[in-house]
């Protein structure tokens, strides 16, 4: 088992990771607000770096050049700074409520380039009260943040990697603040219909895609894990068995997953977490009926130029 591919028990940060999730939807609607809408919602996606979550370059909403929203796991700040230089942080430790995060985020962000309204109402969680009033929220334990950040580290390499030959259009690794996780969607060029006609569903799922991703456990799946999905998947979508060991259709979460803990025990974590990856984009492309030079894209074929 490698030391450098942490546990990570959901039950035992359930709490940290709320109050984090929550943080990132503060940086995600400053985002959706700001950045220029693109298709499938990738305006409004975030990026894991070196120091945490943040935002793309946002323009300013006074016009005096670009933000960038962050979320610093190392420090354990949100940071507002401006290109020119300026820079605003606000501590997240000690145990500190989500609303009186967001008030003060909010009123950094506004300090260095113009006042902006967010929709406060949270997305994709359990809880529904808006994020500037949320006292609930306040659980924040630095120890478990760093074991996160770790993990969800080293999840983004095993995507980057996943995705980085392959020839058609592609997102890069994304973090996701309603659902909390980061993921790669792959898409074959040709139009799909939406699952649902919500405003997500119908902006986010326009198109064929293989997702493959990574998250930390929620309510629903309570454990770390990747997984992957097709849309729209056919029948007999789920009936093959992926690699490595462990992996597996989960029916209903309607995805395959591979536990972290099923990685992390492998001689080789990161390879392990990429063949379940590419296992899974070659069976899409297989009964998805992808252009099999797309699909053969994913694994280097031809290979990128060297």
């Amino acid at each position: 088992m490698s030391s450098e591919w942490p546990a990570l028990s959901y039950e035992a940060w359930r709490e940290t990771c709320d109050t984090l999730h929550a943080h990132t939807q503060v940086l995600g609607k400053l985002a959706a607000t700001l950045a220029p809408a693109e298709p499938q919602l990738q305006h409004a996606a975030l990026r894991l770096t070196a120091r945490g979550w943040e935002t793309l370059p946002l323009p300013a909403p006074d016009g005096s050049g670009a933000l960038v929203a962050a979320l610093d796991l190392r420090t354990h700040e949100a940071v507002a700074e401006h290109a020119d230089g300026r820079v605003r942080r606000v501590d997240l430790t000690p145990d500190r409520p989500v609303g009186e995060v967001t008030r003060e985020v909010l009123a950094a962000f506004g300090a260095l380039g113009g006042a902006v309204e967010i929709d406060p109402a949270p997305q994709e969680v359990a809880w529904t009260v808006p994020l500037d009033e949320d006292e609930e929220h306040a659980r924040y334990d630095p120890a478990q943040v760093a074991a996160y950040f770790a993990a969800a580290t080293r999840a983004a390499l095993v995507l980057a990697a996943f995705r980085a030959p392959y020839r058609g259009r592609s997102t890069p690794v994304n973090a996701w603040w309603g659902s909390f996780d980061l993921a790669v969607n792959l898409f074959s060029g040709q139009p799909a219909d939406p699952p649902s006609d919500d405003f997500i569903m119908r902006n986010a799922m326009d198109a064929q895609e293989v997702a493959v991703g990574w998250w930390p456990g929620d309510a629903r799946y309570g454990r770390a894990a990747f997984y992957a999905y097709a849309h729209p998947a056919p029948d007999g979508f789920a009936a093959t068995t992926l690699e490595p060991g462990g992996a597996r259709w989960e029916a209903e979460l309607g995805e395959y997953v591979l536990d972290w803990d099923d990685a992390r025990a492998a001689a080789d974590p990161h390879a392990a977490a990429l063949a379940f990856a590419r296992s899974a984009f070659r069976h899409a492309c297989a009964v998805c009926g992808w252009e099999p030079a797309l699909g053969a894209s994913a694994e280097g074929t031809p290979p990128p130029m060297a």
